[in-house]
């Protein structure tokens, strides 16, 4: 008897956060095989090699964890922040629909700008003020265009135990100075990486088991709400730092690119939709912090 092909997950991005924790959870996936690519292994801008190893591994699913991050950088670096955010979903998209590979797309909320003091459902409008948002929504449109099945995840305020993010720095800067000054008028909630990780991959094996919805955008984030101030506080509380924080404004502060003040995501479309319920923020970070020790 010819044994079955294992489900093939091919990730980009893999050395971000996410795909960081793509990498730890897929060492208990003994069912699926996984290709995690890099900057250096698969330039997900270049047509040339994303065709030659997709073509060559033949995924039934990709998982584009690639992006241009730098908020404030993008105001600036306007080319290179679509170049990764828009064209590259767009051709990861033209080159999954030639072999049948499902595309799942990680997206922001700074593709909404609301102001409405109501957790923001997928319906919502999208007018990203940044050019960070602006080249993430671009990429969304893209893939609305290709011809692949693709699935849109819509993140809040990402962290983890890899890389560089508000809960690390946070930690570094608790152990360094006494006072802190965090703006506190940005609302939303934060999504621990690992749990993101996690859910994916249980979309991946509920489509295996018997197949999803795709064609669909969700949003997903910790479940709760929070600012930046009470969320460094909480990360102090939890970790056991005495550092005192001084609150200002979005405004006052002056970051060269504009940030969302609500970003508190609805999340009950891939509640019902997927049965994919989140945690809790505060029990996501315990967790994390328990993970980095």
């Amino acid at each position: 008897m010819i044994p079955l092909k294992k489900p093939t997950v091919l990730v980009t991005g893999a050395n971000g956060q996410l795909g960081q924790d793509l990498r730890w959870i897929s060492k208990q996936m003994e069912d699926v095989e996984f290709l995690f690519t890099t900057r250096q292994t698969m330039d997900v801008t270049n047509a040339s090699e994303v065709r030659t190893i997709l073509s060559k591994w033949q995924p039934d699913y990709v998982i584009n964890c690639a992006a241009y991050t730098a908020v404030d950088k993008a105001e600036t670096e306007i080319s290179q922040a679509f170049r990764i955010n828009r064209d590259a979903v767009m051709l990861l998209g033209e080159e999954c629909s030639l072999i049948d590979a499902k595309l799942i797309h990680i997206s922001t909320d700074y593709v909404y700008d609301s102001i409405s003091g109501t957790p923001i459902d997928e319906s919502a409008a999208c007018q990203p003020r940044s050019i960070y948002g602006q080249s993430k929504l671009a990429g969304e449109e893209m893939l609305r265009l290709s011809q692949t099945k693709w699935m849109v995840l819509r993140v809040s305020w990402l962290y983890s135990s890899y890389g560089n993010n508000f809960v690390k720095t946070m930690l570094r800067l608790g152990e360094q100075k006494d006072q802190l000054t965090i703006v506190s008028d940005q609302k939303g909630a934060p999504t621990y990486a690992r749990h993101l990780a996690r859910d994916i991959l249980l979309l991946i094996v509920k489509d295996i088991k018997q197949e999803i919805t795709w064609g669909v955008v969700y949003n997903y984030c910790n479940s709760g709400e929070t600012n930046w101030a009470d969320f460094a506080q909480e990360i102090f509380d939890q970790s056991g730092h005495s550092c005192d924080i001084k609150t200002t404004t979005t405004a006052d502060y002056g970051a060269p690119a504009p940030r969302p003040l609500w970003s508190v995501m609805d999340t009950s479309a891939i509640s019902q939709s997927l049965h994919i319920n989140t945690s809790p923020w505060k029990d996501a970070l315990a967790e994390c912090l328990q993970d980095m020790r």
